[in-house]
């Protein structure tokens, strides 16, 4: 069952039947809109980058894994590939978490998306962030970024760890920067 979650919402990682939720894969979609020109319209390509910052309980960045740092140090968090077009169907970058691997130390997994070729988001369509449960490949939540407008990066959504379990909060917040690094100061807000 999805859950389609606004800005600010929060879904638990517990599964209906009590257990919990052990390995999560965050998708990011998007596609660029066709520039329109005196002669029609011609495709273009954006190369959106998704990150996920991995942050201890003071807020003090752990870890990070991005294109540059396709898995973190411990090997509990990987990305996928670098997909540089937003061409094809379906998530064109993913990011898995092995949430039983993740340290003990990591309070807080924080998902980012760039546009590394400084396009802003009003330039991309049908972009979303999904959280599936790897096991059964079932979505459990989704946030849809589409929202046109003049930045060129969001702070898509976080997984928390407290004494109850994981959770995903959707942030959605808007922010410039061309890779994760320029978007630490706008992070420590969500933490």
């Amino acid at each position: 069952m999805t859950v389609t979650l606004s800005k600010g919402e929060r879904v638990s990682l517990t599964k209906a039947d009590g257990g919990t939720l052990t390995q999560v894969r965050m998708g990011l979609g998007w596609d660029a809109m066709k520039k329109r020109g005196l002669f029609g319209s011609r495709s273009q390509t954006i190369d959106l980058d998704a990150s996920a910052l991995l942050f201890d309980a003071g807020g003090r960045l752990v870890d990070q894994v991005w294109f540059k740092q396709l898995t973190s140090t411990d090997g509990a968090v990987r990305h996928t590939g670098d997909n540089v077009t937003g061409d094809g169907d379906g998530d064109d970058e993913s990011i898995r978490v092995d949430l039983t691997k993740v340290p003990g130390q990591v309070t807080a997994i924080v998902f980012t998306v760039n546009s590394f070729t400084g396009q802003d988001f009003s330039q991309i369509e049908n972009a979303y962030c999904r959280l599936v449960d790897e096991s059964d490949e079932g979505e459990i939540a989704r946030y849809d970024l589409s929202g046109s407008g003049r930045h060129t990066a969001q702070i898509m959504a976080k997984l928390t760890r407290d004494r109850s379990g994981w959770s995903m909060t959707a942030i959605g917040a808007a922010a410039l920067g061309k890779t994760f690094r320029d978007l630490l100061p706008a992070v420590s807000r969500y933490l």
